[in-house]
C-alpha cells in the first residue's frame, strides 16, 4: 500500500527586509524585555545622567508593547533612521489574526469585511475612496494576495496642537497565511504626513518583501 502525499502545513514563520536602522522588539513575554531593554541601552549609550528619562521610556515601551502583544501582536519594529539630528518616526506591527470560519478566506470577502464607509474595492490596482481618509484595494505580492488599507488619523492634541491639524499615516496589510485560518497583519504607521508618499512606498517595499519560512 503506497503512503498518501504528506499534508500540507502553514508556514512556520515569516521573513521581511527593512531599511537599515529599524530595531525589532519581540512582544512574547518572555522575550520583550530584554528587548526593550537593549533598545534602552542603544538609544541612550554615552549618556549616564538620564536614570529618570531611561526609566520613563522603558515603562512606556513595556506598555505599548504589552498592549499590542494582547492584540496578537508578535513583534514591533521600530525606525531609528535619521535625517541629521532628527529620527524619523515610523513603526510596523505585525500581528496575527485568526481566521473563524474553515477554508481559506477569498480576498474580496477580506477587503469587504474592511470596508467602513467606503464602496466595495476591485480587484487588482484599483481602490474605492469613501473620502481622502480612507482608500481599500487588493494587492497581488510575491507572498501571496492581500487587502491593502490606508486610512488617516488625526494626532493627539498633546502631540499635534489644537490648532495645527497634523495627522499620522496608517498603512495595514492583511496578508492570509497559507494552509491556515489565520491572517497576518502588517500595521505600519508615521506622524510624518509632509514625507506620506516617501513614506507609503517604503511600506509597500516592506510589505512586498515579505516570504514565509518552513
Amino acid at each position: 500500500m503506497s503512503q498518501g502525499q504528506p499534508k500540507a502545513t502553514p508556514p512556520s514563520d515569516y521573513q521581511v527586509i527593512l531599511p537599515e536602522g529599524w530595531f525589532r522588539i519581540l512582544l512574547d513575554p518572555k522575550d520583550r524585555d530584554a528587548c526593550i531593554d537593549a533598545l534602552i541601552e542603544r538609544q541612550f549609550q554615552g549618556v549616564d545622567n538620564a536614570p529618570h528619562l531611561k526609566g520613563e521610556v522603558r515603562r512606556d515601551m513595556r506598555r505599548r508593547a504589552a498592549k499590542a502583544y494582547r492584540i496578537g501582536g508578535i513583534a514591533l519594529y521600530l525606525s531609528l533612521q535619521s535625517i541629521g539630528p532628527l529620527t524619523i518616526p515610523a513603526s510596523m506591527l505585525v500581528s496575527l489574526t485568526p481566521i473563524p470560519q474553515p477554508g481559506a478566506l477569498p480576498l474580496q470577502a477580506l477587503a469587504d469585511s474592511l470596508v467602513v464607509s467606503c464602496g466595495r474595492p476591485e480587484e487588482g490596482e484599483r481602490s474605492d475612496d469613501g473620502g481622502a481618509d480612507r482608500k481599500i484595494c487588493i494587492r497581488h505580492l510575491p507572498a501571496g494576495g492581500a487587502v491593502r488599507v490606508q486610512r488617516w488619523t488625526s494626532l493627539p492634541e498633546s502631540v499635534a496642537g489644537a490648532d495645527q491639524g497634523l495627522r499620522s499615516l496608517i498603512v495595514e496589510y492583511h496578508i492570509p497565511v497559507p494552509r491556515a485560518r489565520a491572517i497576518l497583519l502588517l500595521t505600519f504607521s508615521t506622524p510624518l504626513e509632509f514625507l506620506a508618499e516617501a513614506m507609503s512606498e517604503l511600506f509597500d517595499a516592506v510589505a512586498a518583501s515579505l516570504n514565509w519560512t518552513d
